[in-house]
């Protein structure tokens, strides 16, 4: 795979590229595959975190006595702090070495883990949830800067793939070992064993090439401040869209401006932030200063294209991993096996996938495979949302999430493959920054936007139902909070109604009413999620239409595309 950029007009780049490649495949015959366990491990211990939360949302629903909206947010303070700080921790990795800064921050996030295992209410969660993004904004660069430095060529290639697949396996055994122990211990000692295998992601170091780092890379601390910013604003805005309102403020926000709701006013300013230090880091370059993320890793619209189409299957990945085990544990009050049974073969195929595509890397290009995987995404989807019913183990559904796991994890190793052979090997670490904010950004955006979008749905199903509904009358309505409508499980809404003055046919009205309104809620969100992945094929359309090895010419191809 090659790392030099291709582009018409700049033929000898293109055949030094050749050359380049031929000399990483006999790095690629030395190369030994033992570093990558520990580059592996480091992957599979924030994406075992991340995964175990959903299945855990039953037992912390219970255990904290807050709804699953409050779960999510553990889930999104992880997800910002990583995308906030990822860019950061790249220059960490790059001034002190990844191998030094990649070990600090295993440490960090074995302490995180203790607090997450002992967290005695949701906000300590919360908390060790954000000082575990903390130490995964370091680690995520780190791993592709280990990678970069550890290997070349088609092995390169192989390892990136091995990344993706670490990260699916990861997500596999959290819904297994988490499943497992949360149906018949609890949730917590899921994360009790991330502490143990920290510890061992920290001895499997010793195994990696050591590197010194570079005494002359800067902090742009101006360019951490706005880009943390951006982030965290745009992810916080997200996350409350459904609590403070998606354009009129709601009584529960902490303030208003003229009756306007904070969190699209967030959203937008986090926008506005983002542009800034886009700005700001273009001046920094040009005056030839260390900028927080070199611009080269997107200086081609074949590149941006490249995070535009990573940024929306993460996203993607996200709202359906929040929706599946929503459905399955809060509205069926099924066990946090049952979820693991339900999300195994769509975990087992993004694992598969991400391995496998890279056998396809000879034969198609990588625009055929970007548009194939997000059609693929959308049409499993669209099949979810005709098929599913009450019963997450029907055939059907299966199908539908075997299908989106095959584009899924083809998508999401591609697209990182796209952006690391389009840059030369010492910005690996940049590239990793870049995979890092847009993932972990999209995966905060997903999960906020799915809650958002399947509270306000139900939300305004079940209203229009119950006022439809001549056997609920006003005076049950009075008696029942109808202003914060979230999804409770059928015996939850009849412990509350049996507190009212309702008669057992009123009770059983509104448990159907209920019932009705979930799975419609449901089936028109992934309606909408298969819209959202149907206009993805837009960005996919844009990356390189050439294979690995192939010079382009001017007729084939459009100026600036790149080598994948």
């Amino acid at each position: 795979m090659a790392r030099s950029i291709a582009t018409p007009g700049r033929l000898e780049d293109a055949m030094a590229t050749q050359a380049i490649s031929i000399g990483d495949v006999h790095q690629e015959e030395r190369a030994s595959w033992v570093p990558m366990i520990a580059i592996a491990f480091g992957q599979m211990i924030m994406s075992f975190n991340v995964a175990s939360l959903p299945v855990a949302m039953g037992g912390m629903v219970a255990s904290f006595g807050v709804p699953p909206t409050t779960v999510a947010t553990g889930i999104v303070a992880y997800s910002m702090l990583v995308a906030g700080f990822v860019m950061l921790g790249a220059k960490l990795a790059q001034r002190f070495g990844a191998v030094q800064v990649f070990r600090v921050a295993v440490v960090l996030f074995l302490i995180s883990q203790i607090a997450m295992t002992f967290s005695p209410t949701a906000s300590v969660m919360s908390s060790a949830q954000a000082l575990c993004g903390a130490a995964g904004a370091v680690i995520v660069p780190s791993l592709v800067a280990l990678i970069a430095e550890n290997y070349a060529g088609r092995q390169q290639a192989t390892a990136l793939g091995a990344l993706g697949s670490a990260r699916a396996a990861a997500g596999v055994l959290a819904f297994v070992i988490g499943g497992l122990l949360g149906t018949y211990i609890g949730w917590r000692p899921a994360f009790g064993i991330l502490i143990a295998a920290s510890a061992i992601a920290f001895a499997l170091s010793v195994r990696l090439r050591p590197d010194r780092g570079r005494q002359d890379v800067q902090i742009d601390l101006i360019g951490v401040v706005l880009a943390a910013s951006a982030i965290i604003f745009i992810s916080f805005g997200f996350n409350n869209l459904n609590g403070w309102g998606v354009i009129l403020a709601t009584p529960n926000a902490p303030f208003d401006l003229l009756g306007v709701s904070p969190a699209p006013v967030l959203i937008v300013l986090g926008i506005v932030l983002g542009q800034a230090f886009l700005m700001w880091t273009h001046r920094q370059q040009a005056a030839g200063k260390t900028p927080l993320l070199a611009l080269q890793v997107i200086d081609s619209p074949e590149e941006r294209c490249a995070v535009y189409a990573l940024f929306a299957v993460v996203a993607l990945e996200a709202a359906l991993n929040f929706t599946v085990p929503l459905y399955i544990q809060i509205v069926q009050g099924r066990s946090p096996i049952a979820t693991a049974i339900a999300m195994m073969p769509f975990n087992l195929t993004v694992f598969l996938s991400a391995m496998l595509i890279v056998n396809l890397y000879e034969k198609l290009t990588p625009r055929q495979i970007g548009r194939f995987g997000f059609g693929l995404c959308a049409v499993a989807l669209l099949w979810l949302a005709f098929v599913v019913r009450n019963d997450w183990s029907e055939f059907p559904v299966l199908f539908g999430l075997v299908l989106f796991g095959i584009g899924q994890g083809s998508l999401v190793t591609l697209l990182f493959n796209v952006l690391v052979t389009a840059s030369p090997k010492e910005l690996a670490g940049d590239v990793g920054s870049l995979r890092g904010t847009s993932q972990n950004l999209a995966a905060a955006v997903g999960t906020a936007v799915a809650g958002a979008l399947l509270v306000g749905l139900l939300s305004t199903i079940a209203l229009g139902r119950i006022a439809a509904s001549p056997v609920l009358t006003k005076e049950l309505q009075s008696q029942v909070d109808l202003g914060n409508i979230t999804f409770v499980s059928n015996d939850r809404l009849r412990s509350v109604l049996e507190g009212t003055s309702g008669t057992p046919q009123q009770i059983e009205e509104a448990v159907r009413v209920n019932t009705e309104a979930r799975l419609r809620a449901l089936k028109i969100g992934l309606l909408i999620m298969a819209g959202l992945a149907l206009l993805a094929v837009i960005p996919a359309g844009r990356l390189p239409n050439y294979r690995p090895g192939e010079i382009p010419d001017d007729g084939a191809t459009g100026e600036g595309e790149r080598s994948a």
